[in-house]
């Protein structure tokens, strides 16, 4: 049970460090400022972070491209402040909740608005 809240603090401070990197660590072009980070899952060994990203607006495919080149650089300033023996390999993933749950939310009103009628 201790390691899977260890992973937890991991993953929460890893996710801290990607979001303020996006914010002014970044300088790839590709990388839209709308990048944000939604969550990061971290193996029970250490060796993976999924890190989730929400891109709004831009080209999805282009932005993921960017993250994907600068993983390393990534990976070598979240090991600067994330003391670990072994920083884990970071994969992206684009997080598209937002986009589902806009679609439900307008099925939900088209619903909705055909029971007054």
């Amino acid at each position: 049970m201790a390691s899977f809240s260890r992973t937890k603090r991991i993953a929460e401070e890893i996710r801290k460090v990607i979001g303020s990197m996006l914010i002014s660590g970044i300088k790839d072009p590709r990388i839209t400022s709308m990048i944000s980070v939604t969550d990061v899952e971290v193996t029970s060994d250490l060796s993976y972070a999924y890190v989730y990203v929400s891109i709004l607006g831009g080209n999805e495919e282009e932005s993921m491209e960017g993250l994907k080149s600068a993983s390393s650089f990534i990976r070598k300033e979240v090991s600067k402040s994330v003391k670990l023996r072994h920083t884990p390999q970071i994969i992206f993933k684009v997080d598209d909740s937002i986009k589902k749950g806009m679609y439900m939310e307008e099925l939900i009103k088209k619903v909705n608005g055909n029971k007054d009628e």
